[in-house]
């Protein structure tokens, strides 16, 4: 095993003073210039590597931040990740990133491998299995920050981002309505999500604007699984009075239930039309386009991370309830107008 080259090493080779090393390495400007250049060129030739645990122990700070999301098979996660760490570099920190794979318990591990990894913050959007939030009250008692995203914890109190699902979905229904659907399904998410609800509500306030009556048959919350989307649908489709259009809790719902009605020989959106939510990269390219709620990705994960790095540097308290609600756009596709 390679020994790794440390400060006395360094100050060994150049026969200087450990703490001379160590100011020119903590980017002390004061140091004789000859002497700097001196260290920094042996430390890159030697590949020197700062030991940030022995760091910690002096300054108490990691500047790593930890992220915890429920799957990467959509492209929603990847690119709110990529706004959180656009701000993370900026201040100088690091991100420890965890996929929880929309397991529970998964989640509870990646929590305990940020809590080990001594984060001072984490950004976190839940699983669909969580209802349990001990692992996360558990960073408030040790007072390192929180900050939810997306599928939030309405019991902890913390900063939370969110887009405006209800009135998104409102907006979606009330699309499909206009064009002159009036059997509208909706497969949606699970009960316990806070998300899955303010869809179902927005759904149903666009019924009841334009009177129509509201079928319990034709609303199936779902475990999110992909595979099992060909059972719902294939379900409302084989009903004795089938719907004739389907609002999607997300685009990849949407995209597996335009393959199968597709497959039954149904045209789209003349026999079926469908909306999604998120606006999947993929949702403007398949065969028809997919009719959709666009998400500001990025500038939900960039907006987490100004919240977070706000309470890690006290310019909010570590238990403010501040919510972020950031608009959407109704992308108006072949899945619903030729």
């Amino acid at each position: 095993m390679i020994k790794p080259v440390t400060i006395k090493d360094i100050a060994k080779e150049l026969n200087i003073s450990k703490t001379t090393v160590s100011r020119v390495l903590s980017g002390v400007t004061t140091v004789n210039e000859q002497t700097r250049i001196a260290v920094l060129e042996l430390a890159k030739k030697l590949e020197y590597k700062k030991n940030i645990f022995a760091s910690t122990l002096v300054t108490h700070k990691t500047n790593t931040i930890g992220i915890i999301v429920p799957e990467f098979f959509s492209s929603y996660f990847p690119k709110v990740i990529t706004g959180v760490q656009a701000i993370a570099t900026k201040a100088g920190y690091n991100t420890i990133i965890a996929q929880s794979n929309e397991k529970y318990e998964t989640e509870v591990a990646n929590a305990e491998v940020m809590m080990a990894n001594q984060v001072e913050g984490l950004i976190i959007s839940l699983t669909k299995e969580t209802t349990n939030f001990d692992h996360l009250t558990v960073f408030q008692r040790k007072e390192i920050p929180i900050v939810f995203f997306n599928r939030v914890c309405e019991d902890i109190q913390a900063p939370k981002v969110v887009v405006d699902d209800y009135d998104s979905s409102f907006r979606a229904v009330e699309h499909l309505i206009l064009t002159g659907k009036t059997r509208i399904a909706h497969l949606g998410g699970p009960d316990n999500l806070a998300i899955s609800r303010r869809r179902l509500n927005g759904y149903l306030a666009a019924l009841r604007k334009y009177h129509i009556p509201l079928d319990e048959q034709i609303i199936i919350p779902y475990d999110l699984r992909i595979e099992n989307v060909h059972t719902h649908v294939n379900h409302l489709l084989d009903l004795p009075n089938p719907p004739n259009a389907l609002f999607a809790i997300n685009d990849p719902t949407a995209i597996e239930a335009i393959q199968i009605i597709k497959a039954r020989g149904m045209k789209i959106p003349e026999d079926f039309a469908v909306v999604g939510f998120s606006n999947d990269p993929i949702s403007a390219l398949m065969e028809p386009s997919l009719t959709t709620i666009s998400q500001p990705m990025v500038k939900i994960g960039e907006t987490a991370a100004e919240l977070l790095f706000n309470l890690i540097n006290g310019h909010l308290p570590k238990t403010s309830g501040i919510i972020k609600t950031l608009t959407t756009e109704l992308i108006i596709r072949h899945s619903t107008v030729r």
